[in-house]
């Protein structure tokens, strides 16, 4: 399996090598995250967050709204992937293992939980209904001593990994929480799965998502030897039966995958330009990343300023079925104005011209995205693209 077909298997599975693969609006945001199975919660809001991004980059006209409107349906619920996300409701049960591992102490979430406070914080949301952190004041209840912020907020955040609350909405970026009997959905299927059910679900999301797999990649994010020997026993039950098929890849790595997607020749993608959030599913894999595009990201706004390579907040550009840079991004809405710090060109490109129309035309939707009216574009790395990058990227 060469890298370019893997790149196009990986991208087209992701929605990410055609226009409207998931549809538009609401239901097209719906489709779209139950096939890449997630979408990471970010609290960076340097640029739009990367929940939002992430659909806004395969749901042509998302808008944010669109994200809350899937959680007031119940579509969609907030839990953890390999961090906090917003899932499928389809795929609560796959959050139980979790939920009663950290219910029983196996898993730390926080340590020295108060059993006392949290018994009092989820008897007054089933007295008084959805409440937010902020709803557990110490002017409320100045006689226990209990309600004030910190300690009600790490009562609610354990009652909330643990699974006996649920996230029900947010007001702005505040949680408000309920009882979970409130908030799921009659026939979603609260039952906790077995072993090999959770091996075939991690297995089954993971291709759906990304068109194949190597077999670490499946455990991405999830501990315990017990659920990777069963991964490994599934994966191996399935080659056996033809369903699930092996490609070795030019560096030596064995990627399993279903026969049909692994032998598809998604058609070139003439053209295409995404920005992507540094925690797009696609990407957010960094070895997966380095390995199939050649490409080492990491985030820098966790690394001092002073050694920062790109930004503190840089998208990756993805042309056609490569990453070929990067540009670090701020939105001023007060302004209107998207500015870009830095364009970062890393790979070679053949037509510039093209290029660099295609990204002036994405980078005018992403600025109408972010609220802002225009572009201000800063330093272009290397040199040799500034004066043609300013020509096309100054009128924005």
């Amino acid at each position: 399996m060469t890298p370019k077909h893997a790149r196009r298997v990986a991208l087209d599975a992701q929605g990410l090598l055609r226009n409207s693969t998931f549809g538009r609006g609401l239901n097209g945001a719906r489709r779209a995250l139950e096939s890449i199975g997630y979408v990471q919660i970010d609290t960076i809001s340097v640029v739009s967050r990367a929940h939002h991004h992430v659909l806004w980059s395969r749901v042509p006209g998302f808008r944010p709204a669109q994200l809350d409107k899937l959680v007031e349906r119940r579509e969609a619920f907030e839990y953890w992937a390999h961090a906090a996300a917003y899932l499928p409701m389809a795929h609560y049960r796959f959050a139980l293992p979790r939920m009663h591992a950290i219910k029983a102490g196996e898993t730390h979430w926080i340590r020295g939980r108060d059993a006392q406070l949290m018994r009092a914080v989820r008897d007054r949301i089933r007295d008084e209904g959805p409440l937010k952190a902020r709803d557990f004041s110490a002017d409320d209840h100045e006689s226990t001593g209990w309600w004030n912020w910190k300690p009600a907020k790490r009562a609610l955040e354990q009652l909330y990994i643990q699974g006996d609350l649920m996230v029900s909405r947010r007001e702005g970026f505040e949680k408000v929480y309920d009882l979970p009997e409130r908030v799921l959905p009659k026939h979603v299927d609260t039952r906790t799965p077995t072993a090999e059910e959770f091996a075939r679900h991690l297995v089954d999301s993971t291709l759906r998502a990304h068109g194949y797999a190597t077999q670490k990649s499946f455990t991405y994010g999830r501990k315990g030897s017990a659920l990777r020997k069963a991964v490994g026993n599934y994966l191996a039950a399935q080659v056996d039966a033809g369903l699930l098929e092996i490609r070795t890849m030019d560096d030596g790595q064995k990627l399993y995958g279903v026969p049909e997607s692994m032998s598809a020749r998604p058609r070139r993608p003439v053209g295409n330009l995404r920005l992507l959030s540094p925690f797009d599913n696609a990407i957010i894999q960094r070895e997966r990343t380095l390995a199939l595009f050649g490409y080492d990201y990491q985030l820098e706004c966790y690394v001092k300023a002073e050694q920062r390579k790109f930004g503190y907040y840089c998208l990756p550009i993805l042309w056609e079925d490569r990453l070929v840079g990067r540009l670090d991004a701020k939105a001023h809405r007060d302004k209107g104005i998207l500015e870009i710090h830095h364009l970062h060109i890393e790979a070679p490109i053949d037509d510039r011209e093209r290029f660099l129309t295609a990204l002036s035309d994405r980078l005018t939707d992403y600025a109408a995205f972010n609220d802002c009216e225009s572009v201000r574009i800063g330093r272009t790395s290397p040199r040799s693209w500034q004066s043609i990058a300013r020509r096309h990227l100054d009128k924005l």
